[in-house]
């Protein structure tokens, strides 16, 4: 399991969850990641596996919410050939994959109660028995595994083994959500920034503007990393300039006014006709187009020019405002500023 990813950051909640996980990595006993979607859990299992004496072993990876229910005790044990419908040969689940290394185990709490049951009996005996098969089989196995549940809580519940949790449980690293780890949005930000300036082949990285970055930490994150490595990709793909800040941040991907369930007036459905009321509260300074024009384009792009700079002075010349009033997304007002050279340090049309 090779990653490009790495360990950025340098809040003091960060650091602590890093430096637990370093302490417990030569220890060969198991290990949960609690965290968020999107904290790093994976790259704190890496982490653990490369710092202790199984680095040259496997590292084996399964997703247990990935799989159906029938299908996890397969893939985690193996099974026999002929053992179930489909089983035409023999196969070797993944405690036999890791043996000697590392299994990461992640979404633990998404695991059968048959699962929970048979993954027991492996950490505390370290042997398994493959579906179908009368002999166990002894695996050499340091389990991690992650979550982002209240493992005790489903304890409560009955939905999670208690004597599991405490084979589990040798060393429990919680990870910060990201709008907790103050100070570290901006390091990640020029972090990701970078490395896509890089696979861009952008002369040099010209960075976020104060205001973009301003956006970007009051962003309260439910996704957490991933999600602000998606947003400042998107950014910086995006851009037009290479050798300008980055300045336009969207958050949601999916914003858009043609997005389905937008759309407030079918086409089927009739639409009032304005009032002189109306169209007055609407563009109260817009000139009226004439009634005849030789030049049908030119006429139409004055009058879309004049409609642009009424809103902007009407919101302030908050471009988000602006867009909001106009019924457009944020890029598409930017890129009809930019057909009429209005946005700032562009020469008038």
């Amino acid at each position: 399991m090779e990653r490009t990813q790495s360990f950025v950051g340098s809040s003091l909640a960060f650091l602590d969850a890093v430096e637990r996980a370093s302490r417990a990595a030569p220890l060969n006993r198991p290990v949960l990641v609690i965290g968020e979607r999107g904290t790093g859990k994976e790259l704190i299992a890496e982490r653990l596996h490369h710092l202790s004496s199984r680095w040259a072993g496997p590292l084996v990876t399964m997703n247990c919410a990935a799989l159906p229910e029938n299908l996890i005790e397969a893939e985690l044990f193996g099974h026999e050939a002929g053992s179930f419908t489909g089983a035409a040969k023999t196969r070797h689940g993944r405690f036999e994959e890791a043996d000697g290394g590392t299994l990461f185990l992640d979404e633990l709490a998404t695991l059968s109660s048959p699962a929970q049951d048979r993954l027991l009996r492996a950490v505390e005996y370290g042997e398994i028995t493959r579906i179908g098969a009368s002999k166990p089989i002894s695996v050499d196995v340091r389990i991690v595994a992650a979550t982002n549940e209240n493992l005790p809580r489903l304890v409560d519940e009955g939905r999670f083994r208690a004597d599991l949790l405490d084979r589990l449980s040798f060393e429990v690293v919680t990870l910060p959500p990201l709008r907790l780890r103050l100070g570290d949005v901006p390091l990640l930000a020029e972090h990701f920034g970078r490395r896509m300036a890089v696979e861009l082949d952008w002369p040099g990285w010209p960075g976020f503007s104060t205001r973009a970055m301003a956006e970007l930490e009051a962003y309260p994150w439910p996704g957490n990393v991933r999600e602000l490595r998606n947003v400042v990709e998107r950014a910086v793909y995006r851009a037009e300039d290479p050798e300008r800040p980055v300045d336009a941040i969207q958050f949601d991907p999916f914003a858009s006014p043609w997005a389905p369930g937008n759309m407030a007036v079918p086409d089927s459905a009739p639409v009032p006709a304005p009032t002189v009321e109306d169209a007055a509260i609407v563009v109260p300074s817009v000139p009226q187009p004439p009634a005849t024009t030789t030049d049908f384009r030119a006429a139409v792009s004055a009058y879309e020019r004049a409609l642009l700079e009424d809103a902007l002075s009407r919101n302030r010349f908050n471009q988000r405002a602006t867009a909001s009033a106009l019924g457009l997304s944020y890029d598409q007002l930017r890129h009809a500023l930019k057909r009429h050279k209005l946005l700032e340090g562009e020469a008038a049309a």
